[in-house]
């Protein structure tokens, strides 16, 4: 599916749908999607290329709108929100054929080190991201930003640690302090002075 095209209202399915719907169920991750959508309390129901849509997602985690977990969809709003916009459906569909194309659950770590990327690319984990540029950018409501170049900020701090290190010299070695001896003061006798009377 190209990045303009948009997921329509309708119940139809390809060959390419029922292959993603097939292996998003073998490597678990439309099963694992149904488990977070049970533990939230997510209702969930059937939507168009076989994908599951559910609606009024309430917990805080992820920051997102929109969210897929193998065939199912996560949203914040209702299913007339959904339906108003396809082409935010049709991002998060892409996502879900992401999910068949990693293997499952292998998407999470590789969608995470790709957002870690974007993140320090552009300051935004969305950007740069291979998955969310994959999927559609407009689509799913990111920004294409320009890159930071943070790596010669890395080595300039580096080059500056290393010549602010401090150097030890063991040919400069501190003089021991001479102590000169304290002349003994004489004993006093202890024989009583012989006193004259006059």
């Amino acid at each position: 599916m190209n990045a303009g095209h948009s997921v329509k209202a309708g119940h139809s399915m390809t060959a390419g749908h029922r292959i993603r719907a097939a292996a998003n169920a073998l490597n678990l991750s439309t099963a694992t999607g149904l488990l977070l959508a049970g533990l939230s309390r997510t209702r969930v129901e059937k939507g168009p290329q076989g994908l599951l849509l559910g609606t009024h997602y309430k917990p805080k985690l992820p920051l997102a709108g929109a969210f897929t977990v193998g065939n199912v969809v996560f949203y914040r709003a209702d299913r007339a929100f959904i339906d108003s916009r396809p082409e935010l459906l049709g991002h998060e569909a892409r996502h879900a054929s992401q999910y068949a194309c990693c293997l499952g659950l292998l998407f999470f770590p590789l969608y995470a080190a790709c957002a870690a990327w974007s993140l320090w690319r552009t300051g935004n984990p969305g950007s740069r991201n291979f998955f969310e540029r994959h999927a559609g950018l407009q689509q799913g409501g990111y920004r294409e930003l320009p890159t930071v170049a943070r790596l010669p900020a890395v080595v300039n701090c580096l080059l500056r640690l290393v010549r602010n290190k401090p150097v030890r010299n063991n040919a400069v070695r501190q003089r021991p302090v001479q102590q000169h001896p304290v002349p003994a003061k004489p004993a006093r006798s202890a024989e009583p002075e012989e006193r004259h009377h006059p």
